[in-house]
């Protein structure tokens, strides 16, 4: 299981000019040499900050690119961070373009805050003058950059606070990229044949994404079921209990028997050490056998799997990237309704969502929509739970022609109280424009009913991750 509180690692390639060296020799400032490597000791500290760092030293020669090739490569980064730190010989950039296996890489150029310089007739000042001249070996290695045309390459150019800004996004994103080629995502038990739309390319998905997709079928939880012990069923639900409140007309027995399916997902998730777990709870087949749909996920705050309901790999995507880019708990929810006159929409979901959510309100009632079915334990409890009002980044993920698309925006939870029975839910308002334009956006590109939120702006690093995944992206 992917470990999420993983910082990235990022390759620090500091770019000199071999000839420049010993220039600068008895001056006040120093030589060249000297003045480069006081600058990325502190750059190299800067970026420490937020990332595992693979600094190789400044790179001079052909001998220095290969050198930071090999180390990068055996450090596995995620990501590259290229400076030019003067004008600098193209030949060891040349070299990484060539022979660096792929990986992303920020190109970046720095502008210093400030240009302070006096007569450069004086060597100390020229040798300063020559520091000056990152813009110099940009611009030159920038041809170079377009000649190979590597995939995944972006560039940069600022400050260094705003570089720096720029790495964290860029390094979140390439990070993310790389826990998917190693995470696991598991399906039980099928694709949702009330909605088509919803379909994904398992091999698509592994080949352009990197999640390995597995199936997982009812008898499997139901084995887990039947493993758990009712002391251990008791204790987890009075927790849910104590810590919640729960309403007066849930049935005992029917509480616990949702506890316990919830456990058992968990545990067949972490026997199979799935990051994402996609449930398809509306599977008349999960009905028969375990009599309800699982509404209590997650039971402890040592569960680690994700879990996203109605059979959407898509949506489960959405959610396990947003919660890889946020580092926060996400939820799962679909658009019900339009409200003009009070400028909002309603949205939530039935089936697993994380009620652990700060700034939210849960509360253990009754799956009023399935009260009146045949099922075993109709009618059985889940976490109710109402959003926590603030910012969001809403994330959607679906596959069209065998092109991924990832669309995002920005809305705002509006505070609510519990309304919407049976469901976890809130009103939202879109930002930076009206609930009817946005809607209309989204029917135009062609989506499904089902998006992930979480608290905060999240749209650069989806930008750049979208990019890295080679995906369709639509910034709304």
């Amino acid at each position: 299981m992917l470990n999420l509180k993983q910082k990235p690692r990022m390759g620090l390639l500091l770019i000199g000019a071999e000839r420049f060296r010993e220039l600068g020799k008895d001056t006040k400032r120093g030589t060249y040499l000297e003045r480069k490597t006081a600058e990325s000791k502190s750059m190299l500290a800067d970026c420490q900050a937020f990332c595992e760092v693979s600094y190789p030293g400044i790179v001079f020669t052909r001998e220095d690119a290969q050198k930071a090739i090999n180390q990068f490569t055996s450090d596995s980064v995620d990501f590259v961070l290229a400076i030019f730190l003067s004008w600098a010989e193209d030949f060891a950039w040349n070299r990484f373009l060539r022979d660096m296996p792929t990986v992303p890489i920020l190109f970046a150029h720095r502008v210093k805050d400030e240009v302070v310089l006096l007569n450069t007739s004086d060597d100390d000042e020229f040798t300063e003058y020559l520091c000056y001249g990152g813009l110099v070996g940009t611009l030159e290695a920038s041809g170079d950059c377009r000649r190979y045309e590597r995939p995944m390459f972006e560039t940069a150019l600022g400050t260094w606070n705003e570089i720096l800004q720029r790495a964290k996004t860029f390094g979140r994103a390439s990070h993310a990229r790389k826990q998917l080629k190693s995470s696991n995502l598991g399906l039980l038990a099928c694709y949702n044949e009330a909605m088509w739309s919803t379909y994904i390319d398992p091999y698509d998905l592994f080949m352009q994404v990197g999640p390995e997709l597995k199936f997982f079928s009812v008898a499997e939880l139901e084995d887990e079921v039947k493993a758990l012990s009712s002391e251990e069923v008791e204790a987890v639900s009075k927790k849910l209990v104590d810590d919640y409140g729960i309403e007066k007309d849930v049935d005992h027995s029917k509480f616990l028997a949702s506890v316990a399916a919830s456990m058992a997902m968990e545990k067949l998730a972490k026997a199979n050490d799935l990051d994402l777990l996609v449930l398809n709870d509306i599977d008349t087949i999960l009905f028969k056998h375990i009599g309800l749909r699982p509404g209590f996920w997650p039971t402890s705050d040592d569960v680690q799997t994700l879990i996203v309901p109605e059979g959407d790999i898509g949506g489960g995507l959405a959610a396990f990237i947003l919660k890889l880019v946020s580092g926060k708990p996400v939820n799962y929810i679909e658009p019900f309704h339009l409200d003009l006159p009070n400028d909002n929409f309603a949205a939530g979901h039935a089936g697993p969502n994380d009620y652990r959510e700060h700034g939210g309100k849960t509360l253990i009632a009754r799956d009023v929509r399935f009260a009146k079915s045949q099922w075993k334990h109709a009618g059985a409890p889940f976490a109710w739970h109402t959003f926590s009002p603030g910012e969001k980044t809403m994330v959607h993920i679906s596959q069209c022609k065998g092109q991924f698309k990832l669309v995002a925006t920005r809305i705002e939870s509006l505070p609510v109280e519990h309304f919407l029975a049976t469901y976890s839910h809130g009103l939202f308002r879109a930002i930076g424009q009206s609930n009817k334009e946005l809607f209309k956006k989204l029917m135009d590109i062609g989506v499904t009913q089902h998006y992930a939120i979480a608290s905060g702006d999240h749209l650069s690093e989806l930008r750049d991750i979208a990019s890295l995944l080679g995906f369709e992206y639509h910034e709304l």
